[in-house]
């Protein structure tokens, strides 16, 4: 382990990190606005789960189409993609904190309306069409507020053990939200898990509207937003490191993670389970996540990240290919496990590289891309997907997708090495602005960073001193 007496200062949190284990788990709760955020996100984003795959039955019940299946999914994530870019400028030039009161009314309304058609009997497939895509342009400006609203609540400090936490809260809640949709399916319908989606929405705007957020400067308006948005995307495609890691999400995002648009298939033609199996099926996805978010969030640096996105989608293909060639229900569910934890490490880790290799003023407009690419391309696979299964089968084409994330991964992994260098010049010029050092770094030999008491570049020069150790 390397000396960290360099790094150490007056601040508790970098004590903790010291320590690591347990103790430094919860560390961003010691924020009041992340435990707010924190608690009222639990409870909304079970619900939206639960929506989430009622959703999928209730399309697959009035249809029985594999094809539409990925038509409505392709509904509801295509505005982010085409409109995410609107959104991180939004957030780079206003109120975060504001943004996502009215993101998240609008989705409570939406869910309500969704809920009240079901229950009265008058719900048809065009309604879900356009519900989807609605909820999909209140996404596209939820998404990159939410995701750089984060440091805005914690700091830079404490940014990694946040986005962890958020991660696992996000998956804990998709462990049982899809399990008390099986059952609700089931037993009462899809209506009243629509509605109860809806009342979740109450806990996290109450949690908003008790928050005591201080207005952080915003870049100036003087500018267009047009040229905001392309000043966003030319640091990201002129960032080597940057632009790996959004390509990669990009292609796991269109050829993997499709394969929970087609689960019901699954559950219903291949494993012969129903909705209480999809349920099942889902939340063994979502434990996965949970665990893979939690083992990010013990973590005490960035060191070794790089090579965990590599491996992580690697492991995401390989149990894909896996997942499809089953055809017993509990394998399944099993196979589930390491799809689902693969999945939220390389979706994690790629999300902390990023957040800690942008300067504050670009924050939302980055985020904005990495929506485009993890949230963004999903529609195109689903699209893709639901043609593919309807021609191919739903196996098939999963294992497809799985290859070739797999393939794309060990093209990155090959890459790494020379982008670690420019990943460790970003990552020390942000932090020579927030006047505070990474504990560690991106690169697999990297252990520490000595504190910065000169300029970016022989800050840099020490960095990569401490190869050598």
């Amino acid at each position: 382990m390397a000396n960290h007496s360099s790094t150490m200062g007056s601040s508790s949190a970098v004590g903790d990190r010291e320590h690591g284990g347990v103790s430094s788990v919860w560390r961003a709760m010691r924020h009041r606005n992340f435990q707010l955020f924190f608690g009222g996100q639990l409870i909304s984003l079970t619900g939206t789960w639960m929506q989430s795959v009622a959703q999928s039955w209730l399309v697959y019940r009035l249809t029985g189409s594999a094809t539409l299946l990925g038509l409505v999914g392709f509904s509801s994530q295509i505005p982010v993609f085409l409109l995410a870019p609107l959104g991180g400028a939004a957030a780079d030039r206003r109120n975060r904190h504001r943004i996502l009161i009215g993101t998240q009314t609008t989705a409570m309304v939406l869910a309500f309306i969704l809920a009240g058609l079901t229950l009265t009997h008058r719900v048809q497939v065009f309604h879900l069409f356009i519900l989807a895509a609605l909820l999909g342009l209140t996404n596209a400006f939820d998404i990159p507020a939410r995701q750089a609203f984060v440091v805005d609540m914690v700091g830079k400090e404490d940014l990694m053990n946040a986005i962890a936490l958020n991660s696992s809260m996000v998956n804990g809640a998709r462990i049982v939200g899809p399990a008390i949709a099986g059952i609700l399916v089931v037993s009462i319908g899809e209506g009243w898990c629509f509605f109860l989606n809806g009342a979740s929405y109450l806990a996290v705007i109450a949690g908003l509207l008790t928050m005591k957020v201080g207005v952080p400067p915003r870049m100036s308006r003087e500018s267009s937003a047009i040229a905001d948005i392309v000043e966003g995307f030319r640091f990201v495609w002129s960032s080597a490191p940057v632009r790996a890691l959004m390509l990669l999400l990009g292609l796991v995002s269109l050829t993997g993670m499709p394969y929970a648009v087609l689960m019901p298939v699954f559950a219903d033609r291949i494993l012969h389970t129903g909705a209480s199996g999809l349920g099942i099926l889902m939340g063994a996805s979502g434990f996965g996540a949970f665990l893979g978010a939690f083992s990010l969030a013990v973590r005490r640096g960035w060191r070794g990240l790089g090579t965990w996105v590599a491996y992580s989608s690697v492991g995401f293909g390989l149990s894909l290919i896996a997942f499809s060639y089953s055809r017993w229900f509990w394998l399944s569910v099993l196979l589930l496990l390491p799809t689902g934890f693969s999945m939220m490490v390389e979706m994690a880790s790629s999300n902390t590289l990023l957040q800690i290799m942008v300067s504050d003023h670009l924050r939302g407009r980055v985020m904005a891309v990495y929506s485009m690419m993890f949230m963004g391309m999903a529609p195109f696979g689903a699209l893709l997907a639901g043609a593919f299964a309807g021609r191919w089968g739903a196996p098939k084409t999963v294992a497809i997708g799985g290859a070739v994330c797999a393939i794309g991964a060990v093209f990155f992994r090959w890459r790494l090495p020379r982008l670690r260098s420019q990943a460790l010049q970003l990552i020390v010029a942000q932090e020579s602005v927030g006047g505070s050092p990474p504990d560690e770094a991106t690169g697999d030999r990297i252990s520490s960073v000595p504190p910065i008491k000169g300029s970016t570049a022989s800050a840099s020069h020490s960095v990569f001193q401490n190869r050598k150790r």
